[in-house]
């Protein structure tokens, strides 16, 4: 039985990490160096993202016995990594034949419980109805005078479901370990939920969640603390990892209740939906003494990052772990002197370091000097290293090799500058086979939302950095860019976009002008 010891103020730790999918040992590692860390300045609980054992989202490795396995024999080996602690860990859980996107929870050697995710979304990029059942029941764990219940992702966005079951039984804390996905302006999104969610349940809210990249999605941080009237305690960084620790005195949650008139009204009210409610006591005594003191780092405090610089940092994080997670270390990019390619260099030497990263220029007979002359002036100032390779003598072998399909034109028709482009991305590629960098493509939404890009050409590549970024808001990127340290020429800004591809080309020739496309 646990100690009947009480403490007024409880340390707690959220993990904000970054697992890769299918990384079982790396997982592990990561989990097992930050609850250490977490355990040795006195946190009582530590808490990691959702599926942080298997990464996230695993998708259709679901689908395997083996890595269901895997996973679970992972689990295992965190059992006494610190068992004097209560450790929250993410995991698939299969439990009387169903397969349950779960929440761990391990103390002292022993997995005390492992509660069920009840919504499952299948909206946006979530599909969690392909592969899991619906948790039926969740927990409350009692620890001494600590009362707290864990809830995994979506079931926090839902005004009734495990949280309110968890509230209307009465805690001081609720857990939520998350793998929330960025989009433009979510966390303010996600805060304002959260505040609303935590005055509703009169608890203290500790929001974890996921950080970095995997394959097409991004994943913000921001983890969170609230006390039960929604103010914020603490926070972690914006796409970075980072472990939040903050002191709940969860005394106060008691007088929170009794100034709550809400409370008292749904005492006397119908009953309304819950889900069962199983009670588990955590094995461990009641941590005793006093907390250790904080490091400056771990005690600064977070601001979020907003507008064009979240943006910004979430590209370069989609681009620095999708390079890291596929097994690459190098990036190449075709530099044409364009806001675009010039906005993408700039993305991957920040995300790879200049050191990594190969420009090419391939001019033709319309290319401009000015747009070699920016492309060389834009990888000088990166420190990238800058290839110039001339297509002209391929264009030609090719027109001539081309000449017996018969109708021809001399001067060239869409035809011929997808030709142009399928030999430049032809360079690229053969590139990336023999000196083993990724090719990074440098088309934008409004373009590819159009069509005005060419198949086997400039979309050839393993990653298309811009590829949910309208053109305008690639200037504004380049602008906060530059605002940094003026990199990319000034001249690419005002010269009107162009492909280049026959005499005199302009992009509003074939497109709408951005203004009316991009909203």
């Amino acid at each position: 039985m646990a100690d009947e010891v009480t403490r007024d103020t409880w340390r707690i730790a959220l993990a904000q990490v970054d697992p890769t999918v299918g990384d079982f040992p790396g997982n592990v590692r990561l989990i097992r160096d930050l609850a250490r860390q977490a355990a040795e300045l006195g946190s009582s609980i530590i808490a990691f993202p959702e599926l942080v054992i298997t990464g996230y989202p695993p998708e259709d490795l679901l689908l395997k016995v083996s890595f269901i396995e895997t996973a679970r024999r992972a689990l295992l080996q965190l059992l006494d990594v610190v068992p004097d602690r209560v450790l929250i860990v993410g995991v698939p859980w299969v439990e009387g034949g169903m397969l349950y996107n779960g929440a761990a929870v391990l103390a002292r050697g022993e997995l005390v419980a492992v509660v069920p995710k009840h919504h499952l979304p299948t909206y946006g990029v979530f599909d969690e109805d392909r592969y899991f059942a619906r948790g039926t029941q969740t927990y409350r764990f009692l620890w001494g005078n600590l009362r707290f219940g864990v809830t995994i992702c979506e079931d926090i966005w839902y005004p009734v479901g495990p949280a309110s079951s968890l509230a209307t039984q009465g805690i001081d804390l609720l857990v939520n370990i998350n793998g929330s996905p960025y989009h433009r302006g979510k966390w303010q999104q996600r805060q304002t939920m959260l505040q609303t969610r935590a005055s509703d349940c009169g608890c203290y809210l500790a929001y974890v969640n996921m950080v970095g990249g995997q394959d097409e999605l991004v994943f913000d941080g921001n983890s969170i603390v609230l006390d039960p009237n929604g103010t914020v305690l603490a926070r972690g960084a914006s796409f970075e990892e980072d472990l939040v620790i903050v002191d709940l005195p969860v005394t106060r949650v008691l007088s929170s209740w009794l100034h709550d008139p809400r409370r008292r009204w749904l005492a006397r009210s119908e009953p309304h939906p819950t889900l069962p409610v199983i009670d588990r006591q955590i094995p461990l005594p009641v941590p005793d003494g006093q907390l250790p003191p904080l490091p400056e780092h771990v005690r600064r405090q977070r601001i979020p990052l907003e507008g064009t610089a979240e943006i910004y940092q979430a590209l370069v994080t989609g681009v620095r772990d999708y390079v890291r997670k596929t097994g690459f270390r190098t990036a190449v990019i075709g530099l044409s002197g364009g806001i675009d390619s010039s906005l993408t260099a700039c993305i991957a030497a920040d995300a790879l370091g200049p050191e990594n990263v190969t420009g090419l220029s391939m001019p033709s007979r319309y290319s401009s000097r000015h747009s070699v002359e920016d492309a060389e002036a834009l990888a000088r100032n990166l420190g990238i290293r800058f290839i110039v390779i001339p297509i002209e003598p391929v264009h030609r072998v090719f027109r001539e090799v081309l000449a017996p399909l018969g109708n021809q034109p001399e001067e060239p028709d869409v035809a011929d500058e997808n030709l142009q482009a399928r030999i430049r991305g032809t360079i690229l590629m053969t590139y990336s086979n023999r000196f083993g960098p990724i090719v990074l493509t440098t088309g934008n939404k409004s373009e590819m939302a159009c069509g005005y890009a060419t198949l086997y050409g400039d979309m050839a590549g393993g990653f298309g950095v811009l590829k949910d970024v309208p053109k305008l808001l690639v200037y504004e990127l380049a602008r906060y860019r530059n605002s940094i340290s003026p990199v990319i020429p000034e001249r690419v800004f005002t010269k009107p976009p162009s492909a280049e591809l026959r005499p005199n080309q302009k992009d509003v020739d074939t497109l709408p002008p951005f203004e009316i496309l991009d909203p």
